[in-house]
């Protein structure tokens, strides 16, 4: 009898301390909840924001961003990401790099068409079409190429960092300067011939 009791004791005092343990040792990291369902009537276009290969939904009173393979939005000062902009969503520990590229008052811009005083066309684009084709269009610049976004008059990465190609010719000119200076001084000579060949005579 006396085992049973102290059997019992003892499988009661197992449960009563290992589940508290248990209990806090699970609490790390669940108490961070998941954003809502952004519940969309057709599937979302995105536009390009200009100078960046960073997509966003315009028409969302949510941000939802597309960047670099993955749906990112933030939700009560966290970051989440989801392969699919429906569902799946997880917490993303920091703020994504891309995220310091975007003006905060990139709707303003969007709602006027405006973009750093330029006129802004927005392309809108089908969510699956900027899925199967984001890496293609960063790896060859395609925004920079196909009217820099839409902006007029903005100049691209590509023309600014070829700025420094253009300018090698006004640096070369030593080099031009040299050859007039020796074709100067050929005709110079040759004058001079002509002058003592005039004096000789």
């Amino acid at each position: 009898m006396k085992r049973i009791f102290f059997g019992t004791l003892f499988l009661a005092l197992v449960i009563v301390v290992t589940i508290p343990t248990m209990a806090m040792g699970g609490d790390v990291g669940i108490n961070i909840s998941l954003p809502p369902l952004i519940v969309f009537d057709a599937p979302p276009e995105v536009v390009v924001i200009p100078e960046t290969y960073v997509y966003v939904v315009p028409d969302s009173d949510e941000d939802l961003f597309f960047y670099d393979g993955w749906w990112w939005r933030p939700w009560e000062g966290r970051w989440y990401r989801s392969k699919d902009y429906k569902s799946g969503w997880s917490h993303y520990q920091g703020v994504p790099s891309f995220h310091r590229e975007i003006p905060p008052g990139w709707r303003n811009d969007y709602k006027n068409h405006k973009w750093k005083d330029h006129q802004w066309n927005p392309q809108r684009i089908h969510h699956q079409e900027v899925q199967q084709n984001w890496g293609n269009w960063e790896k060859n610049r395609y925004w920079e190429k196909q009217n820099t976004w839409g902006v007029q008059g903005l100049k691209s990465r590509t023309q600014s960092q070829q700025q420094p190609q253009t300018v090698q010719p006004q640096q070369s000119q030593p080099q031009d300067q040299r050859a007039t200076q020796k074709s100067k001084s050929r005709d110079e000579k040759s004058e001079k011939g002509k002058e003592e060949k005039q004096d000789k005579k």
